[in-house]
């Protein structure tokens, strides 16, 4: 991982001198997913970036030298989010605090990959950029994000036995199936047709184009047992219409924005790292399957995000889950008469000393905010992704001739 590091943030580098701007149009990437789009990284875990020398120079550029996050010069942002009917936009000059948002409109004190994003293409690019940014957590690409070429949503056998009694249901699904692709495109047609709104240096004249888009997301078809049926009963799911599903909405997307030859980044979902299960290592597979195909050659790239996972925050997460079991149980027997409360957190703090070293309960709160779904809300993680998602965005620019898009 560490060889895998230092050759990303060398590559930054080389990309940087070589990326010429012939171009004046204002440049426009989008990004999109769910949770881990969103960014549930605290800015309190930046620290722990710098604790690795691989790292530490990553740290120097999200950080000015007052030791506040950097605000990019040329570099602006839209964001779209939000929850149920609270739905919302923010945007500015990129800089933290374009992570996950409780107010839309408000810094919500994270970030996502969006910020190394922008800090990367702000070096590497010589003309004014802007990021339009739409995430949601908790969203399939199976049923919220489902592209208009996959067609309507086909209930599942469980699913109809589900909704015996709620006849009403398939009907609910079905008007909310491809919400939030329709809701992604409409954000990026609304803040392209005011784009000073937004970014003040975008000069009319010179105009605009769609230079890139990146995916991430994933976690809700991981766990989608209805839409991805077990191939022997047990917890091997198969997942090969993920694949062709997301590989209609690279399709859709450039029809949408006409962009034909847009450069497409993946990110192919590293939660639990490189050795996660059987059943996650499958549904990679079919998430980075769309960047094998002839049609996509060059301009879609799969990008591994599970180099970025940080093994020693999961190692002390582990034991954390199994405290909190541990923990759990004592409750139980409080409920239960079994024994006291005063015992009960006598015994949970004895455990814990037993468990967790005061070193590794220091690293925890040093480098993690959130849950393992969410990347363990480690900063330096999300910084890599970033960083790694606009290299090979790059990457495809500098190859790909026809990516100028008009919606």
């Amino acid at each position: 991982m560490k060889s895998f590091i230092h050759a990303s943030l060398t590559a930054f580098t080389l990309l940087a001198s070589q990326v010429v701007a012939t171009a004046k149009p204002l440049k426009i990437f989008i990004l999109v997913g769910q949770s881990n789009m969103e960014g549930h990284a605290k800015i309190e875990t930046f620290d722990y970036i710098g604790d690795d020398p691989k790292t530490a120079p990553l740290l120097q550029l999200m950080r000015g030298p007052d030791g506040k996050s950097s605000v990019c010069d040329h570099v602006w942002i839209s964001y779209s989010t939000g929850t149920r009917d609270q739905y919302g936009e923010g945007f500015g000059k990129l800089t933290s605090g374009y992570g996950s948002r409780k107010n839309p409109a408000e810094d919500g004190g994270k970030i996502g990959p969006e910020f190394t994003f922008g800090i990367t293409m702000d070096k590497a690019l010589k003309e004014p950029v802007l990021i339009i940014k739409t995430a949601w957590g908790g969203k399939s690409l199976h049923k919220d994000f489902r592209p208009p070429s996959a067609g309507p949503y086909v209930p599942t056998d469980e699913d109809r036995k589900k909704w015996a009694a709620k006849p009403e249901k398939e009907k609910e699904v079905a008007a909310a199936t491809g919400v939030f692709y329709r809701k992604m495109v409409e954000h990026v047609k609304f803040v392209t047709k005011d784009i000073k709104r937004v970014c003040p240096a975008y000069d009319e004249k010179e105009g605009y184009e769609i230079a890139g888009f990146v995916w991430l997301q994933g976690f809700n078809d991981l766990v989608a047992g209805d839409a991805y049926p077990s191939k022997t009963g047990g917890k091997d799911r198969d997942y090969t219409k993920y694949g062709e599903w997301l590989a209609d909405f690279i399709r859709d997307v450039r029809k949408d924005f006409n962009a034909p030859k847009m450069p497409f980044v993946i990110g192919v979902l590293g939660v639990n790292g490189l050795n996660a299960s059987e059943n996650i290592q499958s549904f990679r597979k079919a998430m980075a399957a769309p960047a094998l195909l002839p049609e996509f050659k060059g301009n879609v790239m799969a990008v591994q995000t599970a180099p970025f996972w940080s093994e020693e925050l999961a190692a002390i997460d582990a034991k954390r889950e199994q405290l909190r079991g541990k923990r759990q149980k004592l409750e139980r027997n409080v409920k239960e008469g079994k024994m006291t409360k005063k015992d009960a957190e006598a015994e949970g703090k004895k455990l814990e000393a037993e468990l967790i070293t005061p070193a590794e309960k220091a690293l925890w709160e040093r480098g993690a905010s959130n849950a393992g779904y969410h990347y363990l809300g480690c900063a330096k993680t999300f910084a890599l992704m970033g960083t790694a998602f606009a290299e090979a965005s790059l990457q495809m620019m500098k190859t790909d001739g026809d990516k100028t898009g008009d919606p």
